[in-house]
């Protein structure tokens, strides 16, 4: 696992100059701060200072800027829920609280990662698999009830971001009862 972990890291500090970085720290600070609209070349380079034009010097367009926002949404998924995982090993309920601690501190990169299409192309090699991986085996391999557990996760959580549910709503309640709900079916399929 820290080998994956390290090959990622190093992929990306491997494409990424010093400056490139720089930007990304910065570009990653205006979307914490006000969502990812407010990310586009003209403001991040504000931002740093400089004109917008410099900014084309390491990244082709605002979407390069976005893969790698998006990258490190996926590595801090990836490394909340391996947290998860070591502290309670095959626990879907340590993962998905997990995962919604880790969404819910971040709401507007949660929602630059998930709410289009992946660029799957343009990302470091194997960081998708590594994000998936703790869910996969708490699933025992099975991929399509890791699929149906993210789906579960991923929906209650960009529900909760987006403020969707009534006020003063149980959301602990509502996560314990879906998860239980995705453990329990684990013996009930054909």
């Amino acid at each position: 696992m820290d080998c994956v972990r390290r090959k990622v890291s190093s992929v990306a500090d491997q494409r990424l100059t010093a400056r490139a970085r720089e930007i990304v720290t910065a570009a990653r600070a205006l979307v914490e701060e006000a969502g990812p609209e407010a990310l586009t070349m003209r403001s991040l380079a504000d931002r740093l200072g400089i004109k917008a034009p410099s900014l084309y010097k390491h990244f082709p367009d605002k979407a390069a800027v976005e893969v790698e926002l998006i990258a490190q949404q996926l590595a801090g998924a990836a490394e909340a829920c391996e947290a998860a995982e070591a502290r309670a090993p095959g626990s879907l309920a340590a993962l998905a609280d997990a995962y919604r601690a880790h969404a819910l501190a971040h709401p507007h990169l949660y929602r630059l990662g998930t709410e289009r299409p992946l660029p799957r192309h343009a990302l470091p090699p194997g960081l998708e698999e590594r994000a998936a991986a703790p869910l996969l085996r708490a699933c025992g391999g099975e991929v399509e009830r890791a699929r149906a557990v993210w789906a579960f996760a991923h929906g209650m959580v960009i529900l909760e971001i987006h403020g969707r549910f009534p006020e003063g709503v149980g959301l602990g309640e509502a996560w314990k009862t879906g998860v239980a709900a995705l453990e329990g079916s684990a013996g009930e399929r054909p």
